[in-house]
């Protein structure tokens, strides 16, 4: 079957793949090898839940890292506009620290670091107060390429979220809007 749904012949290629003759795809168990990435071994579908940018900024990696463990700086290059407001004082210094983080719904979120090594890795996961974490993880990863290069890695993981009510604000969490906070830091990070 074409990607149009038409029904058309179908042959081999060396590799024992089907061919589709009307768009020339390699397709495997009926599916476009460009779709066949959504689908499981199991024939179950499954889709990506971990979106990540990564972009080279010009300033080295204390700088960046100070702008990102400083959680009352975080709402000025939040690229996914969630972010509003976080009290001074709670810059992060170890894992199972806690900051708090009023965001745009106006209520507040707990963020537990999981993953902290100064001036290169950082790592919370977000909590409504007094509730369980919700299973989606926040993460920046900094390389120095030199003293004034840093390249810098902004993932997000949603793999343990179960959330029915926070499924679509995690689908529209793309490696662009990751970016988006990317460019943001490094724009305040390159002005010094």
């Amino acid at each position: 079957m074409s990607a149009f749904g038409a029904q058309l012949p179908v042959r081999r290629d060396a590799s024992h793949r089907s061919v589709d003759r009307g768009t020339g795809w390699s397709v495997s168990w009926g599916l476009p090898l460009a779709r066949r990435a959504w689908w499981g071994f199991n024939g179950q579908m499954t889709e990506q839940r971990i979106a990540s940018a990564t972009r080279d900024v010009a300033a080295d990696a204390a700088t960046i890292f100070e702008l990102i463990a400083d959680p009352s700086r975080q709402p000025e290059w939040d690229g996914m506009d969630n972010l509003v407001a976080a009290a001074p004082g709670q810059r992060v210094r170890a894992v199972g620290d806690v900051f708090v983080m009023t965001i745009h719904l106006g209520t507040d979120r707990n963020n537990r670091i999981v993953e902290f090594e100064e001036g290169r890795r950082i790592a919370w996961k977000p909590s409504e107060p007094g509730k369980p974490e919700a299973g989606h993880l926040w993460r920046w990863e900094l390389e120095p390429v030199s003293e004034t290069v840093t390249r810098v890695t902004h993932t997000y993981d949603w793999s343990g979220l179960t959330d029915e009510n926070r499924m679509g604000r995690a689908r529209r969490t793309t490696s662009e809007r990751l970016m988006g906070s990317i460019d943001r830091l490094a724009e305040i990070a390159e002005r010094g």
